[in-house]
């Protein structure tokens, strides 16, 4: 063989260098030339991009193995056994002998040697699965190995846990626990009571305020006093960007809870998810499929919702769906405001718990943070510990926390609800007509 054929098939290689079936034969033809070198150069070329070719993995052995590198070759044949390419039927090969001398014939005489056959390429084969079996050749025969097989399970959204805290943990805010135990907790807690006056158990609570003041605290100790598994789901666990799929999501949610009764399915951010259909409009119409899922989760249509108490919470109660406020559903409401006096000098105390002090007295720091939230008052605890450690460096000694210190950084603190206690002010002056904003209208007539 010419070396110029050799040389116009490597100019070809040049602009299509992942022809397998070329480079394979220009390989062997390299062979043929006893240009073993050359031969495992654009073998191991292709096997850098093709790997799993069987014609370039039989010939590379070869050149391998003639350019004195036995380690290669045994690493080809190796890989070249895993595919099954050993053997076949494809066309005459080469043994590592092949080409270089005279072939015996049946008379004896030596005969000039034939021109060598070039290899034909063999299609690539199947990549293996499992066990050696070929990958299924259409849809059909991959369902029929799917077959029998368990589903996998739907991943898993929102935190499920069985909490602790109780409502003796919640300083203070005796009103509030009242107005709890007599609208929620009391008729949960009686079940026969229950039944002798026809109350199911289902039903909501709907917990609304300003921002940090504990509602999600709350919700966890009311799961706390019933005994119940806390389901708190976020609005991230709930909105997808696919069609449909938030509707699937809540179903799942739903589910999870009715498996795991008694449960309390807490929502964060209701308002989001239950925004008043009639102010969807333009790109938030997909949400209205969303409110009319949650009500039918709620109404337990396809479900039994017993044993599944549903709380929620929000800082715009104006924004949910009236809907979602109905007999049945998140029927009862209860305001969360900012912790009273006993509830800030504990949250003062919480806070400080594991610090150094000297003396602190958080009644006169509760005194002195009317109208601060629970967030409010751990970020004064939280400033004033940097200082005492900034202050400690610098003297080399501990310097604890002290009232006077506390007193100091509450005076520059605002309270961080102003703005929400403007919005709320409109709404319960011009959107009372109902009562649902009487507590509010109370409590902003007493910060007058």
């Amino acid at each position: 063989m010419s070396d110029g054929i050799i040389d116009a098939l490597l100019a070809t290689l040049e602009s299509d260098p992942d022809n397998e079936a070329i480079r394979a034969h220009v390989v062997q033809l390299l062979l043929d030339a006893d240009r073993a070198e050359e031969a495992f150069q654009q073998a191991s070329i292709g096997l850098q991009k093709a790997p799993a070719s069987v014609p370039l993995l039989r010939v590379g052995s070869v050149a391998a193995d003639r350019s004195g590198r036995t380690d290669q070759a045994a690493g080809y044949r190796t890989l070249l056994d895993a595919l099954g390419g050993a053997t076949g039927d494809d066309g005459p090969h080469r043994s590592p002998d092949a080409g270089t001398g005279p072939t015996p014939t049946g008379d004896g005489e030596d005969d000039e040697p034939e021109p060598a056959a070039p290899e034909r390429p063999k299609p690539l084969p199947l990549p293996m699965a499992e066990g050696g079996a070929d990958i299924p050749d259409t849809a059909e025969d991959l369902l029929a190995r799917w077959e029998g097989t368990e589903a996998l399970d739907e991943p898993k959204v929102g935190m499920l846990s069985r909490p602790d805290t109780r409502l003796a943990d919640v300083g203070g805010m005796r009103a509030v626990k009242e107005r709890l135990e007599l609208s929620f907790l009391g008729p949960l807690r009686n079940p026969e009571m229950q039944a002798a006056f026809g109350k199911s158990l289902r039903g909501g609570l709907m917990l609304w305020g300003p921002p940090g003041c504990g509602k999600t605290f709350m919700a966890r100790a009311v799961a706390g006093e019933l005994g119940a598994k806390f389901y708190e789901v976020g609005l991230a666990d709930v909105l997808d960007m696919w069609v449909g799929s938030s509707e699937r999501n809540l179903r799942s949610i739903f589910d999870v809870a009715r498996n795991n009764r008694p449960c309390v399915l807490f929502f964060d951010e209701i308002d989001a998810l239950g925004m008043k259909r009639s102010q969807l409009r333009g790109g938030g119409a997909a949400m209205r499929g969303v409110v009319n899922q949650l009500l039918s989760e709620l109404d337990g249509v396809s479900s039994d919702n017993e044993g599944v108490f549903v709380l929620a919470a929000t800082n715009h109660p104006w924004d949910v769906d009236p809907a979602l406020l109905r007999p049945g559903r998140l029927d009862r409401t209860l305001l969360v405001l900012p912790p009273d006096t006993e509830a800030r000098a504990a949250i003062v105390d919480y806070h400080l718990r594991g610090r150094p002090t000297d003396g602190v007295d958080s009644a006169k720091v509760a005194a002195a943070t009317e109208g601060l939230t629970g967030a409010d008052l751990a970020l004064l605890c939280e400033q004033v510990a940097e200082d005492a450690l900034a202050e400690s460096i610098r003297k080399g000694a501990v310097a604890p926390i002290t009232t006077k210190a506390l007193l100091k950084v509450a005076k520059k603190l605002r309270p961080s609800i102003s703005s929400w206690l403007e919005t709320a002010r409109n709404h319960a002056m011009y959107s009372n007509q109902d009562g649902s904003y009487d507590e509010l209208v109370e409590y902003l007539r007493g910060r007058r």
